[in-house]
């Protein structure tokens, strides 16, 4: 890249002020000014465009390496589930089905009659000075109750 130190861009005006003139001087050092940022965003542009092209042909390789491994993963579960299939649908031993099932389940416990009022172990004296409600009001039930 050019080396532009300060004595050299003194000599660069000297010469360009000699050569242009002071009166068109300024007007030629806006445009080539203008000309500066359009070089500039136009390399920008392409540094840009060649990050993206990499970052794509990155993404392409991330897709495919996940591609593979999905159908690898799909290839070992259908193995898998043939497997299973074919432990599933071989004839059972024929002993296994003679033999006397275990002793038959008891009976369960017919419900309580009261069942409703003997909920839980919490004595109804605690959930009265604790102020657990007892019955279900409805919203306007309370609001009337508590205006008295």
């Amino acid at each position: 890249m050019l080396d532009l130190g300060l004595d050299k861009l003194a000599l660069i005006g000297a010469v360009a002020l000699i050569v242009i003139g002071p009166e068109k001087l300024p007007k030629v050092a806006r445009t080539v000014g203008h000309m500066m940022g359009k070089a500039r965003r136009y390399v920008a542009d392409v540094k840009a465009e060649v990050n993206r092209s990499i970052e794509l042909e990155e993404l392409n390789k991330a897709r495919k390496q996940f591609e593979d491994a999905a159908q690898e993963v799909s290839s070992s579960v259908g193995e898998t589930f043939s497997t299973a299939a074919q432990a599933v649908s071989e004839p059972f031993d024929a002993d296994a089905w003679n033999e006397p099932l275990a002793a038959p389940l008891s009976e369960p416990k017919p419900l309580r009659k009261n069942w409703r009022i003997k909920r839980s172990r919490t004595p109804q004296w605690f959930k009265h000075s604790t102020g657990v409600r007892q019955h279900v009001q409805s919203g306007a039930a309370r609001v009337k109750r508590h205006r008295r």
